[in-house]
């Protein structure tokens, strides 16, 4: 017989079916024992007679398969049962469970969650988490085709860091040392050129920061994007301002057994996102809050403070900060006089999650920003070089898929939203 989904069982009826999954719950009476099984999709209440498995070995998450009719009936999880004519055991469970995945909540520490990951993602809670992330992942790629963008893959092993710096993780290749890609920044710009115009990628990227903290993770997934023929770093708001409402509406819509699931609410913005000035949003730290000591860059008290003040007095959670200075921007990002840069980040929740901006598509002003930054132009030209026949004015942003997950959902832990997280002290599993 054809395998029939828990979901899809209302449609059968007073007929029979197979259905295969995990034992879930077992709860045993004098005649019968009652069985919730569990696929993909959803629970079912089974019911069996005692005769049935008295010489079966029915332990927790063991896989099984049913055949049984649905018939009518009321309990907790739906309106239909499954009575079973033939029960059957695929794979037995054979050793005792480290985490009880038939509770409500998963009432274990995160490294324990993290380190029994495989039974971890068996919880309804746990799996909902990547049935939302999987939904902004849809969305961000459908919004972009749909603005007529390519999608593209790009090298992870690469010869130099888009960023600068010293944060990447060296590899041995062949005879020689590479680095594990810290961005696909120049190859995005580099596929604007190729006369794409418009490129997204959805991607792992990797960064040796020695952070240990709840907001950081050494490999993480990147949704990045790079568009040519823009006036300036506005093109790119306006852009992820249309993407970020068109995302939210996706979870929202197609995700909402999943919330439910996990009780949270999903931030909204009513008109438009605001936009402050870097340098203004120091000034309304110190001014509102007393927080003093900033200098180039936001540091997380900071962050947490200026998405405060922007949904108690801007009324909206997400929050475009710009203008970054210019010391502090990588290389490629366009100067705004001599201080500053035409560049963003936006913030969600207290964290940044998005880093955007214009870049430089002239050339000398490349190499003359190079030498700014203490780079050695000669370590980059595979990529300057293609500045030298006709590179488009153009900007682009990258989106932290875990963080803007964890931000959605209400998480502090940036590991809660990851799937298999790579931090300063995880390798496994």
């Amino acid at each position: 017989m054809k395998r029939i989904m828990i979901n899809e069982l209302n449609n059968y009826i007073n007929e029979k079916v197979q259905i295969k999954g995990w034992i879930h719950r077992i709860r045993k009476l004098k005649a019968i024992t009652f069985i919730i099984i569990r696929d993909r999709t959803g629970l079912v209440q089974c019911v069996v007679n005692n005769k049935e498995i008295n010489n079966v070995d029915t332990k927790l998450e063991s896989v099984v398969e049913i055949l049984g009719t649905v018939l009518d009936s009321k309990n907790i999880l739906n309106s239909f049962e499954i009575s079973v004519e033939k029960f059957s055991i695929i794979n037995s469970s054979i050793e005792e469970l480290p985490i009880e995945i038939n509770k409500q909540n998963l009432e274990v520490n995160l490294d324990t969650m993290l380190n029994n990951r495989m039974l971890s993602l068996r919880h309804e809670k746990v799996n909902a988490i990547f049935k939302i992330q999987n939904i902004i992942v849809e969305g961000f790629r459908e919004f972009l085709n749909n603005e007529d963008f390519t999608e593209i893959s790009t090298p992870k092993l690469v010869e130099e860091g888009a960023e600068g710096g010293t944060e990447v993780f060296k590899v041995q290749y062949f005879d020689r040392e590479a680095y594990l890609a810290q961005s696909p920044q120049f190859y995005k710009q580099m596929m604007v050129g190729a006369g794409f115009e418009r490129v997204f990628e959805v991607g792992h990227v990797y960064r040796a920061e020695e952070h240990n903290t709840n907001r950081h993770l050494n490999e993480y997934i990147s949704m990045d994007l790079e568009i040519g023929f823009i006036e300036d770093e506005k093109d790119i708001m306006d852009l992820e301002e249309k993407l970020i409402k068109f995302i939210l509406k996706k979870v929202i819509a197609e995700g909402k057994s999943h919330l439910e699931i996990l009780k949270v609410e999903v931030p909204s913005i009513k008109n438009k996102i605001p936009r402050i000035k870097f340098s203004e949003a120091i000034e309304i730290l110190e001014k509102e809050y007393n927080k003093t000591g900033l200098e180039g860059d936001m540091d997380p008290e900071g962050e947490k403070l200026i998405c405060k003040y922007a949904k108690e007095k801007l009324e909206c959670e997400f929050i475009f900060l710009t203008h970054y200075p210019r010391k502090k921007r990588p290389m490629y990002t366009m100067p705004c006089g001599s201080l500053e840069t035409h560049s963003f980040d936006l913030l969600l929740r207290g964290i940044e999650i998005t880093t955007g901006g214009q870049r430089i598509h002239e050339h000398n002003m490349l190499i003359e920003n190079m030498r700014y930054k203490g780079l050695n132009p000669k370590n980059y030209e595979s990529y300057t070089s293609n500045f030298k026949y006709g590179m488009p004015p153009h900007g682009g942003l990258a989106i932290g898929l875990e963080r803007i997950t964890a931000k959605i959902l209400g998480f502090e832990n940036i590991r809660e939203a990851s799937l298999l997280p790579r931090d300063r002290t995880r390798l496994i599993p």
